[in-house]
């Protein structure tokens, strides 16, 4: 049997995503690794789950290192029957992070081949969307979800795209491998930002059949949509029903607490106020970066050069070369509205320009699709810079609150600009020559004229950044004069390489009108200057220079003389890293801690730092069994100060204050000591008013696990015994000598129970039943996806023979 051409097509396409990301990720061919910032974080956070793993062949679903206690559901955890995770894997076989930029390429190259490209146009296109800078600087810090999660969302698009055509058995497998993989990469934020598209694409799609009265076939569509989504979210069960029962307890769900640290009402009770929500606002003006990529300066570490004017200041100032040329490599040159920024969000100016063309030249639903998503997600992404529709979302429209950095709703742009470039530079080649001049008069003069726009505008910028207060207290006016001279540099600069972009593309669009030049040849040379241009820009941002020996990747802390001296205590006790407040995983690599870092922080554990252990409340740490405070001495050199206040592991109390809110038990806390325990009686209002003293009464932790804790009491007459571990009420059963017994919060955020008189085993078990219950869940899902793919088989190959 002949193999068709295009099978060869597709396998070459393949090959060269392999090559590409390999060729650009090239180090991990040496066997180093990219040193991400947020997973040296994570690293720190899932030390304890990973020995844990290592010595017990389990997984603990809980861990003590960070923020005195979460569960790990956020941390790696891996589930029973997560059959989708395995097929994530055999996709993702390339070294990490060329993994991610292969997924990048062979997803959004299926879905230009759905949208009928010809396999070498999309091929530059799936090049052109992992490329843009954005795609490639998420990679360079770290933040793999949210660069596994966007990597799926061609594939979702095109599964709905072969849904609405009416290819419901391909388009419904499609969407149901592409979704289930989708939630699998468990970047909750990116996959809701795809749910808003997809609303708009279906809108599109829908009322077009209403339109032509095809009811018939739109409910088809929807049926089989509802299938494949029920049956994804089941595939993905562990973890979502995991995620859910632990967000209300995190700090992105609801407080109970009404009051501020400062007495104030609370604006809001949801986990984030709309400050925080709405921090990373993209400017509208910064848009233009899109275009134009160092337009407001690039980012806050630029390599400014030799020629720059920041150099030639310092050089001036005696300073010797290297030291000049060191200080000038990595300077905030951002100048726009975003707090940080690590590279600019840059599609790339040929994509901007095929882009317009195919506003001009496509046809069809699609087209309005792309277009009006991109639209929509620009606007959504300048956040509180357009307060109007950004209040109207926050408010109104579901979940949209829970997530921030909401300027990363850009991804649909970044999804839809590239995807509508590719399809008007195919209908451009197949329109007739009248409307090829008219589309190249009217993308000449868009661009033209926003190129001399930004010129004229130039001189109404200031080209001052956020951190020009610090350098003119620190270096004067001359240094931010000269900042601000490169600025205006990288401003005028990239115009022009934009410019040179652009008007070549045109050149050679014009080119193969007049017959001056062939078509496949002014693809071929379209789509290389396309790649270039996206490819050097990111490589000024993630270069070989991010990778590191493989060992510093899995152990990117080393221990201080502090840690090692407090390593020598063999007891179960918990580190505060002063310095890092509770935003450092530092610590958590070496000890179990209050600290660490992590987007979806256990909420009471904030709440503890912010009303009590930020006003210097030592008696909240010393409830949390805070042995050691690590903190800075003059010379920067970590030092351990030992506190032997601390509680300690478990211990008896003599006193009950009963409260009735989360702020009165929350505020009861400034009076704290060790022989009161703080109930709030409307949530445990079965326990009793007083508790017999006994001052000889003993508890003591004898073993420790992260899932496992076990105590021994020894006391004469029934008591209440309170322990410094996290309370969290869904999965930790206590046990009384082998039997099931009760627990219950007490002093905000602590395990205690009520202890019967005599000498008792005491054992807390983590035992989540969602884990149990997923995986029943993910099982039958699993099994059902294989059938709707055998049947699906055998169908499509009936009709065919």
């Amino acid at each position: 049997m002949k193999i068709p051409d295009r099978i060869y097509h597709h396998l070459a396409a393949v090959a060269g995503f392999i090559i590409v990301a390999l060729i650009y990720f090239y180090p991990v061919l040496q066997g180093k690794e990219i040193s991400q910032s947020d997973i040296v974080q994570y690293t720190g956070m899932a030390k304890e789950q990973n020995d844990f793993r290592a010595q017990e062949n389990a997984e603990p679903y809980w861990t003590n290192s960070a923020f005195g206690g979460m569960p790990t559901y956020q941390l790696g955890a891996k589930y029973p029957h997560n059959y989708i995770k395995m097929l994530d894997s055999a996709i993702r076989f390339l070294p990490r992070p060329a993994d991610y930029l292969f997924l990048y390429f062979l997803s959004f190259y299926v879905l230009l081949i759905i949208l009928k490209a010809d396999p070498l146009k999309a091929f530059f296109g799936a090049l052109a969307f992992g490329l843009s800078t954005y795609m490639v600087i998420i990679l360079g810090v770290g933040h793999n979800a949210k660069a596994h999660a966007i990597g799926y969302m061609p594939l979702v698009v095109g599964g709905v795209v072969l849904v609405f055509r009416q290819h419901f058995i391909a388009g419904g497998l499609l969407t149901l491998f592409a979704a289930a993989l989708e939630i699998n990469a468990n970047h909750f934020q990116m996959t809701y930002y795809l749910l808003i598209f997809l609303l708009i694409l279906g809108a599109i799609y829908a009322c077009d059949l209403v339109k032509r009265k095809m009811l018939r076939e739109l409910a088809k569509a929807l049926g089989v949509f509802l299938v494949a989504g029920i049956v994804a979210l089941g595939a993905n069960a562990t973890n979502l029903l995991a995620t859910s029962e632990y967000a209300k307890y995190s700090t992105r769900g609801k407080s109970d607490l009404t009051l501020t640290p400062e007495g104030t009402p609370r604006v809001s009770q949801s986990g984030m106020s709309r400050e925080y929500i709405t921090e990373y606002s993209y400017g509208i003006a910064e848009s233009l970066n899109l275009v134009v990529p160092r337009l407001f300066g690039g980012s806050n570490s630029e390599n400014l050069g030799e020629d720059s004017a920041v150099y030639q200041w310092i050089v001036g100032q005696g300073y010797p070369e290297e030291q000049a040329r060191e200080f000038a490599s990595g300077l905030p040159t951002y100048w726009g509205d975003q707090p940080i920024v690590a590279a600019p969000a840059y599609i790339g100016s040929i994509v901007f320009l095929l882009a317009v063309v195919g506003i001009l030249l496509v046809r069809g639903r699609i087209k309005y699709a792309l277009a009006v998503g991109a639209l929509v997600s620009l606007v959504l992404s300048w956040g509180k810079n357009f307060g109007l529709i950004t209040d109207l979302m926050i408010d109104y429209f579901p979940l949209y609150d829970k997530f921030r950095a909401i300027s990363s709703i850009q991804v649909i742009l970044e999804l839809c600009l590239p995807a509508l470039a590719i399809l008007g530079l195919h209908a451009y080649f197949r329109a007739d020559k009248a409307d090829r001049i008219r589309a190249l008069k009217v993308t000449g003069g868009v661009a033209i004229g926003l190129l001399v726009a930004l010129f004229a505008l130039k001189g109404t910028f200031s080209f001052s950044g956020g951190s020009d207060e610090m350098f003119l207290k620190n270096f004067g006016l001359d240094f931010v004069n000269a900042l601000k001279a490169d600025r205006e540099s990288l401003y005028a600069a990239d115009l022009l390489r934009s410019g040179f972009f652009m008007l070549l593309t045109l050149l050679i669009l014009w080119l193969t009108t007049a017959d001056k030049v062939k078509q496949q040849t002014g693809v071929l040379i379209i789509g290389i200057l396309m790649v270039a241009d996206l490819f050097f820009m990111a490589k000024n941002y993630v270069d070989s220079d991010s990778f590191v020996a493989g060992r510093l990747v899995r152990e990117p802390f080393e221990a201080t003389e502090a840690d090692r001296r407090i390593m020598e205590d063999t007891t179960h006790y918990r580190v505060f890293e002063l310095d890092g407040n509770l935003n450092s995983a530092r610590a958590s690599f070496f000890h179990s801690s209050i600290g660490g870092y992590h987007a979806a922080k256990p909420r009471r554990m904030q709440e503890l730092f912010d009303y009590q252990i930020a006003r210097n409340n030592i008696e909240v740490l010393n409830m949390l069994n805070v042995k050691y405070v690590l903190q800075s001495d003059k010379e920067g050199q970590m030092q351990p100060v030992f506190n032997d206040e601390a509680y300690g592991n478990a211990w008896f109390v003599s006193k009950i204050v009963k409260v009735t809110s989360a702020d009165a038990e929350i505020k009861a806390l400034s009076a704290l000591n060790r022989n009161t325990a703080i109930i709030n009686q409307t949530e445990f209002n079965n326990l009793p008013s007083a508790v017999t003293a006994d001052s000889s009464a003993t508890i003591k932790l004898v073993a420790y696990k992260p899932n496992h804790l076990k105590y021994v009491s020894n006391n004469r007459s029934a008591g209440m015994a309170l322990f410094s571990e996290m309370y969290y009420p869904h999965g930790w059963n206590a046990y009384i000598d082998g039997k099931a017994a009760p627990h219950f919060r007490a002093n905000y955020a602590l395990r205690a129970m009520l202890i019967p008189a005599g000498k008792h085993v005491i054992e807390f078990k983590f035992e989540p039943s969602v884990i149990s219950t997923g995986g029943s869940i993910a099982l039958a899902s699993s099994a059902i996806m294989l059938l709707l793919l055998a049947g699906g088989i055998y169908w499509t190959t009936k009709n065919k023979s």
